[in-house]
């Protein structure tokens, strides 16, 4: 079941091209990262995708018709990149608020102590600190027990225990059969919740698969090994240096193990891995 797609859709403003011609289709179930340097599209597409813009050209659908339509908007959750919240009121008092515009909100209590505001209840919005009030931001997206929800970079201010508790909430969302759709620039976020991750690069689909594919689909591979300085080696595509390991991206690992023993190098500690998907991102960005 589709629950929201795009159909050859491009954005302009003014002369600037934002979308060229992306296409895609959002099933139901599990989370959609969207990957892409600033610019690349992100925040347009997702602003499509809910109704805050229309597109120059093509078509958007949210639950099989015109996302502007305020019954199928209420339908799902949102965190934009920035979330204003009244600062008179008090956590709690917020997501009563929310909560009033659904017919079957998550009880504030449960929906507190998943996000792990718990604690905070009582406090005034404009009291808390930046990453404590984007948790609440993330928190009200999820308050109306909605089938889809968008994180526009959700975890962007939070410090590492507060981003795995969001994280967890996600996991947990998607676990039930609920659908997520996030942009973030912390790629390790991506591949940690993503079942499916799109890259997108100046306002085109440049890949749309899972976080093993788009691994795979540029073919690099990660051989690292502690020794001395190294000679010249073919198909080596970058050198780095960490604590003493020495780390070189090849499209041919078993080939630059063999180049290394005939160069007569001595070697120990030989690791090969798959490349990370921000290796891969980079590759497929140009960045």
């Amino acid at each position: 079941m589709l629950l929201a797609r795009t159909i050859d859709v491009s954005r302009r403003y003014g002369e600037r091209l934002a979308l060229d011609g992306v296409s895609l289709d959002i099933p139901a179930g599990g989370v959609l990262g969207l990957l892409g340097p600033n610019g690349a599209g992100k925040s347009t597409l997702l602003n499509l995708l809910v109704g805050l813009r229309s597109p120059s050209s093509g078509t958007v659908e949210l639950f099989g018709g015109d996302p502007r339509d305020p019954a199928r908007r209420r339908q799902i959750g949102v965190t934009p990149q920035e979330t204003g919240l009244p600062d008179t009121l008090r956590v709690r008092e917020c997501v009563a608020f929310v909560a009033a515009h659904f017919p079957d909100p998550v009880p504030a209590g449960a929906l507190l102590a998943q996000f792990g505001l718990d604690d905070l209840a009582g406090r005034q919005t404009g009291g808390l600190s930046g990453g404590q009030k984007r948790r609440l931001a993330v928190a009200l997206a999820f308050a109306g027990r909605h089938r889809l929800v968008f994180l526009d970079e959700p975890t962007t201010g939070l410090d590492v225990q507060a981003r795995h508790t969001l994280w967890d909430a996600v996991r947990v969302f998607a676990a039930q059969g609920g659908t997520v759709v996030l942009t973030s620039h912390y790629l390790e976020e991506i591949e940690a919740l993503a079942d499916r991750v799109i890259v997108l690069g100046t306002g085109r689909v440049l890949a749309d698969d899972t976080v093993g594919a788009i691994r795979a689909m540029v073919g690099i591979h990660r051989v690292s090994v502690l020794a001395g300085e190294l000679p010249a080696l073919p198909n080596v595509v970058s050198i780095e240096h960490v604590d003493g390991r020495t780390s070189l991206l090849t499209p041919d690992a078993d080939q630059l193990v063999r180049d290394l023993v005939h160069a007569g190098v001595p070697f120990h500690g030989l690791q090969v891995q798959p490349t990370t998907l921000e290796e891969a991102f980079l590759t497929l960005t140009g960045k």
